[in-house]
């Protein structure tokens, strides 16, 4: 009985220790994602503020608002 309560114990401490080391990585997956998607928000910036993507665009919305139903 003692040994398998002493296992137990084991597996409890190691799977205890294990979890604890897996806490830094969450914290930098989150911040490999913050930085991915600021570095696709300014690409996207860019695009959408160039002059003919924004001249467009802005045809579109007067297309879309000059539109009779």
């Amino acid at each position: 009985m003692y040994k398998a309560v002493r296992a137990r114990m084991r597996a409890l401490v190691c799977r205890a220790r294990a979890s604890r080391r897996d806490v830094g990585m969450v914290t930098s997956e989150y911040a490999m994602g913050i930085v991915a998607a600021v570095a696709f928000a300014v690409v996207l910036y860019k695009v959408v503020s160039s002059g003919e993507v924004s001249a467009e665009l802005q045809g579109i919305v007067k297309r879309a608002l000059n539109a009779q139903v």
